[in-house]
């Protein structure tokens, strides 16, 4: 684990608008436990550095989480509307093909060939971006809206918060903006101990918990790194419940639905208390190989209204921003509760393990074939959008750096 300069107030969340106007269309909290561990979940960038993203002395939060144009005019705000007053909002990604918006499946989806949205409204960012107090949902004149016509949601998707298959791809009426930068996706492989930036429209905090006076529709973005997905071999099974062979055994930890390739990072502070990835690992016996306290004040963690946001490697789309989960105060969490503050997990679909679905759902995109993937192809290094990022964690053999089976 490489050294580096730690704030103690660093960390931001992304989050969903619980607002009256608009709220999360995945609203659904989920609960469990096993031996010692008990989690909540969400299907769901709050912000270390002073003021966060957003707090209630810091309407705006801190500048060095506002984004910068034209990076981030391809990341756009979605409304869907459900009818009987029922409109909610998510995140999403302008695909290569100018047609397509890349989003997490719990957004215009309850699982199982569930009912599409009556209506889906994507927001782009007008030319030269909205200003860091300008919100991409209220009437802004120069804000391009473009109607989904097309929904492809992933066959696999299951339904439940916890869900490597939670992707879906949007086709849009019309093409895009010509401003607006389209995205490929990140088909390397193995996304543990690599940093990465991520982006959305949902609400602010400052690690401390959200800041439910302020609206969803605020383009924020920051960094953190995947600590590991749950079927990481170190696990022996634990979390996906495969056996020795690599059999399904039945339930998993979670639930039902696939949850291998589900990758996680922490929202850290800079204490080792509040270093949930390692304080998990650690109650597992793996001793310290997850400890990491964090990136300092660029730290961010996901929220409500960032479902279906995108995660950037080197300006690939290498993740989905899928759920929060919280393990409570025995593994960190400062807040006590789900509420995206430091201690809590952010879970994302990596897309590499989708490609084939991805491509296939696009525009005039040829598919391209990409093989299962296996324990020594999920090995890669990468660079994060904005700025060099490298594996941090201290990976002496292949046993440590490697997945084992999984999907979303």
């Amino acid at each position: 684990m490489s050294t580096r300069k730690i704030f103690a107030s660093a960390a931001v969340t992304l989050v969903i608008s619980m607002s009256a106007v608009f709220s999360s269309h995945a609203s659904l909290i989920v609960s469990g436990g096993s031996d010692a561990f008990s989690w909540t979940a969400r299907s769901l960038l709050t912000g270390a550095a002073e003021g966060g993203t957003g707090s209630p002395s810091n309407l705006l939060g801190n500048s060095i989480y506002h984004p910068s144009y034209p990076a981030y005019s391809g990341v756009v705000g979605m409304l869907m509307d459900y009818g009987d007053g029922g409109r909610f909002v998510c995140s999403g990604t302008l695909m290569n093909d100018r047609r397509s918006i890349l989003t997490a499946a719990h957004c215009v989806s309850g699982g199982a060939g569930t009912a599409n949205p009556l209506s889906t409204t994507i927001s782009f960012q007008p030319d030269g971006g909205l200003s860091p107090d300008e919100r991409i949902y209220a009437t802004q004149p120069d804000v391009v809206r473009i109607e989904v016509t097309d929904y492809f949601v992933n066959e696999n998707y299951s339904g439940e918060v916890i869900d490597q298959n939670d992707v879906a791809v949007l086709r849009l009426a019309e093409e895009a903006p010509a401003w607006a930068i389209s995205h490929d996706i990140y088909t390397e492989g193995d996304l543990t101990g690599l940093d990465f930036n991520v982006a959305g429209y949902g609400l602010r905090g400052d690690g401390n918990g959200l800041n439910s006076l302020n609206r969803t529709g605020y383009l924020r973005e920051g960094d953190n790194m995947y600590d590991f997905a749950w079927g990481n071999e170190l696990f022996n099974g634990f979390f996906t419940n495969r056996d020795t062979d690599g059999e399904f055994a039945g339930q998993n930890f979670f639930g039902f639905a696939d949850v291998e390739f589900s990758y996680l990072s922490d929202f850290d502070n800079g204490l080792a208390i509040n270093d949930t990835a390692g304080r998990i690992a650690s109650a597992l016996g793996l001793g310290g190989i997850f400890d990491d306290v964090g990136l300092g004040n660029r730290e961010v963690g996901v929220a409500g209204g960032d479902s279906g946001g995108p995660n950037f490697i080197n300006g690939l789309i290498s993740g989905i921003n899928s759920y929060g989960l919280s393990f409570g105060t025995n593994f960190g969490d400062i807040g006590g509760g789900l509420n995206s503050s430091f201690g809590e997990f952010s879970g994302y679909v990596p897309t590499f393990i989708h490609a084939d679905f991805i491509r296939a759902a696009m525009v005039n995109v040829p598919v391209v074939a990409v093989s299962e993937p296996s324990m020594l192809a999920l090995m890669s290094l990468g660079l994060f959008s904005i700025g060099a990022s490298a594996r941090r964690r201290k990976t002496g053999s292949s046993t440590q750096r490697s997945i084992n089976g999984g999907k979303n």
